[in-house]
């Protein structure tokens, strides 16, 4: 005979937690299944069960707005176990749906957010026009159709975008350079004017902006929307459709795609020649999302072909006297759809590839690698067998991989810490018969950064992060000899000389920056809806290639442009200050702002040169010392339940702190006072008139040249410095929901633009040397929610 025998005395003890905060969660119930064996989570969220015998038990757990789960436990002695729970599942769900589910980007700047609503409104515009809605934003516009953010005076390179995660490397340095990226793509946009949000980048010397996909809820659910627009200034208009499938195990994948033709645009008396624009995007994303881990794979295809005023690009000296001075442009043709020389060929691919995953003690570890490829084709009018065929051809190919951690360190204090790592390289096509303005370099990126949240009580936070990034770019570069003995470069860098020729040099600059970041600030709340906001950045910027090495015609801004090799990186010290109101009657913002800068790199007009493609402009980048300061107002008040005022107005000023005068491009004072009658129980009906006034620059740098004219044998003064007159438009928008179904939703809207079809030029629109702005413009908006 043979026994056995079991002693049943394990126990099987732990706590139930939040898997999104870690928060213990009391009055879990905790299930032995296949028993009655069940005990509830004490006030320290903890449970136990004993007399157990060894062996593999199915556990179930659940609580209140959680998902029950459930787990497998093996039991040989005494086991502690931690069951995770997704708390409040149905509350994230609601509150994905209102808009509000992202956290902040800096604890003590002012976000300005444009919620996905709002950017309905824009389908058919561009990313710059919604930016432009918010204060502290101008537009720095080469035409109607490029149009470049400036936040609080400052543009370019100094402004970063983010495109889901991702910063943009899209050639940005242009002034005719608009961000490559479909704004129907975004679910919630917000505006950091300031460099404290350094997990993103260390050089945001003017702000950083951040696009991030609507967020999708775990639930099991298929959604999605048709936006149409038309417009009658260009006579066409666009589609955008977006379809979204997600389950409740937290799979999911969206598929978005926009269409967008328009024509010839109108000035008030006549037709802007070639300023059409087709463009066609496509974005794509899919992945797992749960409180502890998820994985994600994203991709965006944009495709943007644009046409330059025609009126631009003139012949010889004379010509280009006649066109600045001349009160309609030099070419007026009939309206058309064609897009014809000059124009710009843009296309941008970005492909990313993120998962993170929650590991007790430690927090949020995210780990992402993306990919982009941006080409760039800039077509001039040429002839004979260049006929066609780009002058400018640059692709530029960036991959990189970041390690991020977000961790809950004890009493409330947060630290963010990462790393991040580049690889660039650009090639511009020596094919094009043009000398090449960019050449081909190979940029290595190295950044590291770390950002600590100290909550000091329930209404008082300070915030503290530091960065550095080094860079280093491999350039070969053709110099003119000329030009190269002009800069006095063969004494400056005689050793970076590989090959001479006849009126050429060819150079290997291998470029060094270190760019530390620093910022700090705090947050203060008091009474029941203030805050004040107070926040130091320091930024640090390397030049980028075409500040450092320009030379020659860019094509499509129509002007020469010449770098200089000796430029330091730039070193901004911002002050912000934000008085801030919340109340659901009225609401304000007050921000003024100071922003020093070392060694700012300005770009302005010096002269007129002639080639054998005609005369152009000569713009030279310098560096000097810079202060810009200004400040920016909000307000909002609620006369009654369905009528609401609101109010904007911004304010910059530049200054040239080395030479004593006002810096080139300063956005002039601008106003907006707004109307809005908005009706829920009335098919929520919404009628809002907008009063924009933009004061004129009285304070810019006397840029103005002479130029002589061969014909007549005389000299002529080119003003190209004075601003235009001050201006002011009104504009109109109106909405309505139409209940289809129980599910789906019919949106329609009417909007005019410039109502009174004024005549005004904008003293940051490029184009404005040579043809008025945009007249009157009527939108019509349908959107079907289903």
């Amino acid at each position: 005979m043979s026994a056995l025998s079991q002693t049943c005395d394990n126990t099987l003890s732990g706590t139930v937690k939040d898997s999104h905060d870690g928060s213990l969660l009391v009055g879990a119930t905790v299930i032995i299944a296949g028993t009655e064996q069940a005990v509830q989570t004490n006030l320290d969220g903890e449970y136990v069960f004993n007399h157990l015998c060894d062996g593999t038990y199915d556990i179930q757990v659940s609580h209140p707005f959680c998902e029950t789960q459930g787990f497998s436990v093996k039991v040989d002695e005494n086991t502690v176990k931690i069951f995770r729970l997704e708390h409040h599942l149905e509350e994230l769900n609601e509150v994905i749906v209102e808009g509000h589910a992202y956290g902040d980007k800096s604890k003590t700047l002012v976000e300005s957010t444009i919620s996905k609503e709002k950017l309905e409104a824009f389908n058919g515009a561009t990313l710059g026009d919604a930016l432009n809605s918010l204060s502290g934003v101008s537009s720095l516009n080469s035409g109607n159709a490029i149009v470049k953010p400036v936040v609080n005076g400052l543009h370019s390179s100094r402004v970063i975008v983010i495109n889901n995660g991702v910063r943009m490397e899209d050639q940005e340095w242009g002034v005719e350079h608009a961000p490559n990226m479909d704004v129907n793509a975004v679910g919630n946009l917000t505006l950091i004017k300031g460099a404290g949000a350094l997990q993103y980048s260390g050089d945001a010397v003017g702000g950083v902006i951040v696009a991030e996909a609507a967020k999708v809820p775990v639930k099991d659910t298929l959604y999605g929307k048709t936006i149409l627009t038309g417009a009658s200034n260009g006579r066409g208009g666009s589609v955008t459709s977006q379809l979204t499938k997600s389950y409740q195990n937290g799979w999911y994948g969206s598929v978005q795609g926009t269409y967008k033709r328009l024509g010839d645009f109108e000035a008030p008396d006549y037709v802007l020649s070639n300023t059409g624009t087709s463009e066609r995007n496509a974005s794509f994303n899919f992945g797992l999302n749960r409180f502890d881990y998820g994985v994600e794979a994203y991709y965006s295809y944009f495709k943007n072909e644009i046409g330059i005023l025609s009126a631009s690009h003139i012949g010889g000296a004379s010509d280009l006297v006649s066109a600045i001075n001349s009160d309609v442009p030099l070419i007026i043709n009939d309206f058309t759809y064609d897009i014809s020389e000059p124009r710009q060929d843009i296309t941008h691919h970005l492909a990313r590839v993120k998962g993170f995953k929650t590991f007790e003690n430690l927090g949020k570890l995210s780990l992402q690698y993306d990919f982009q490829r941006n080409n760039r084709l800039e077509y001039d009018i040429r002839t004979g067998s260049d006929s066609g065929k780009a002058s400018v051809d640059l692709e530029l190919t960036t991959h990189t991989l970041s390690l991020d951690l977000d961790s809950h360190l004890k009493d409330g204090i947060k630290l963010k810490t990462g790393i991040k790592a580049s690889y660039q390289d650009n090639f511009a096509d020596p094919n094009t018969g043009v000398r090449r303005l960019i050449p081909d370099y190979d940029k290595y990126d190295l950044g590291v950064y770390a950002i600590l949240d100290y909550p000091i009580n329930n209404d008082w936070v300070v915030e503290a992060g530091g960065r550095f990034d080094y860079s280093f770019m491999d350039a070969y570069k053709y110099y003119k000899t000329s030009f190269w003995e002009s800069r006095n470069y063969d004494e400056l860098y005689p050793d970076i000389v590989v090959e001479e020729f006849d009126n050429q040099i060819l150079t290997h600059p291998e470029l060094h920056f270190y760019n530390p970041s620093v910022t700090l600030g705090t947050t203060y709340n008091f009474g029941e809806s203030y805050q004040l906001f107070f926040n130091y950045a320091l930024a640090s910027r390397a030049p980028n290639a075409s500040e450092l090495f320009s030379e020659g015609l860019h094509h499509s801004a129509s002007r020469i442009e010449y770098g200089d090799l000796s430029f330091n990186s730039e070193i901004g010290h911002k002050f912000i200050l934000t008085f801030q109101r919340n109340n659901k009657d009225f609401n304000f913002s007050v921000s003024p702002f100071i922003n020093t800068i070392k060694d700012f790199i300005v770009i302005e007009p010096t002269s007129i040169e002639t080639t054998v493609r005609g005369s152009f402009q000569v713009w030279e980048y310098r560096q000097t010392d810079a202060q810009l300061f200004g400040v920016d107002i909000d307000a909002s008040y609620a006369f009654t339940n369905n009528f609401r005022y609101n109010y904007q107005f911004s304010l910059v000023k530049g200054y040239d702190r080395s030479q004593d005068e006002p810096l080139i491009s300063m956005p002039p004072i601008n106003m907006k006072n707004e109307i809005v009658y908005q009706n829920p129980k009335l098919n929520n009906l919404r009628l809002a008139l907008q009063s924009e006034f933009v004061f004129r620059q009285n304070e810019y740098p006397d840029n103005n040249f002479e130029v002589y004219i061969a014909e007549t044998e005389s000299t002529e003064l080119v003003d190209i410095s004075t601003p235009p007159d001050a201006y002011h438009l009104l504009n109109f928008n109106s909405s309505i929901d139409l209940n289809v179904n129980e599910k789906s939703k019919l949106s329609l809207g009417f909007g005019v633009t410039n109502l009174l079809n004024t005549s005004y030029r904008d003293y940051l629109n490029s184009m404005r040397y040579y043809a008025d702005d945009l007249g009157r413009n009527f939108l019509l908006n349908i959107k079907f929610n289903y």
